[in-house]
């Protein structure tokens, strides 16, 4: 069954079980998923790529299917769905599961036999997610800047806007870049902002940072290399560094409690998206709650450094990412 976006609320889970939602606009399915499953138990929500079912078909089956008396309801995820997943899909159906599934997939054309099912079983909930438009872009970034009383003009927010391929998610990551640096200049001028959207075309600062604290260093040290960073660069890198750093430092020192890594990752306020997951816990268990605070400390007189010799910012940085992605600090 087809149904339009503003049909599918939570009062619709109660009517039906299986849901694909297929596009190219990944920001948006996010954000209806999110929507979705806001006051479920994060530990009954469990997440599947397509190819880890396919590899172990029985013991998915297994987990989806057999169900004690107390236990709550079970909601999958399933990720990058093809057509492969059809059959397995059609397995749980007829054994009339009451647990929630829902499958994300990219384009799947009108030929899709995946798409061709959900559209046509009236039990079953589809709906397509398309490129935002160029309008709804606009208002989601107005309402951005003005919560973060940040002040662009239109024609600035057309330039970002531009350069997000109708998806929410992109946009509201090149916003944060501007947040980051607004933090530091009250004002951002145009050429600017065109470096910052332009800085890591292939790979963000976000993605750099992520790696160094996962200690992945030869990724880290591709990531650098790939980019031309300027001096104006290197502020903004510090303080979304000591951002992502904070984060870090809490749930370290929740998983030092708990010793339960998914445990500290489902509770994670604000939660962590999906694709975030298995490199944060990575940087959970390189960190200890103890040097994690030392790197923030590290990280105020690295930006202190740099305003001082900004001739020199390039190299701090870069020095200071390198060291930080080889140095041994779990132990």
């Amino acid at each position: 069954m087809i149904k339009k976006l503003f049909e599918i609320n939570k009062s619709i889970l109660q009517n039906y079980n299986f849901y694909l939602f297929y596009g190219v606009n990944e920001g948006s399915k996010n954000e209806k998923i999110d929507e979705l499953l806001k006051n479920f138990n994060r530990d009954n929500i469990f997440n599947y790529e397509e190819n880890q079912i396919l590899n172990d078909e029985n013991s998915f089956l297994e987990s989806v299917l057999n169900k004690s008396l107390f236990e709550e309801r079970k909601i999958i995820i399933i990720k990058r769905a093809t057509n492969k997943i059809l059959d397995i899909i059609k397995s749980i159906i007829e054994k009339n599961s009451d647990n929630l599934i829902i499958i994300n997939s990219g384009v799947l054309d009108k030929k899709s036999k995946l798409r061709n099912y959900f559209e046509k079983e009236k039990k079953l909930v589809t709906a397509a997610f398309y490129e935002d438009t160029f309008d709804l872009l606009s208002n989601i970034a107005k309402k951005f800047l003005k919560q973060n009383n940040i002040s662009l003009s239109q024609s600035d927010v057309n330039i970002v806007i531009n350069k997000c391929g109708g998806d929410r998610k992109k946009l509201l990551n090149e916003l944060d870049k501007i947040k980051y640096f607004t933090l530091r200049n009250k004002k951002i001028k145009t050429d600017e902002i065109l470096k910052l959207i332009n800085l890591a075309e292939d790979h963000s600062i976000s993605e750099l940072i992520d790696n160094c604290l996962a200690k992945n260093n030869k990724k880290t040290i591709n990531i650098l290399n790939e980019n031309n960073l300027s001096n104006e660069d290197c502020i903004l890198i510090t303080r979304i560094f000591l951002n992502k750093s904070k984060k870090i430092y809490n749930l370290c020192s929740e998983f030092k409690k708990n010793r339960n890594i998914e445990l500290t990752i489902s509770s994670a306020k604000p939660p962590i998206f999906w694709k975030d997951k298995e490199i944060t816990k990575k940087q959970i268990y390189e960190w200890t709650p103890e040097n994690i605070k030392n790197l923030i400390f590290k990280l105020n007189e690295i930006e202190l450094q740099i305003k001082k010799n900004i001739g020199s910012s390039i190299n701090l940085i870069t020095d200071f990412i390198i060291n930080q992605s080889i140095s041994k600090t779990n132990n």
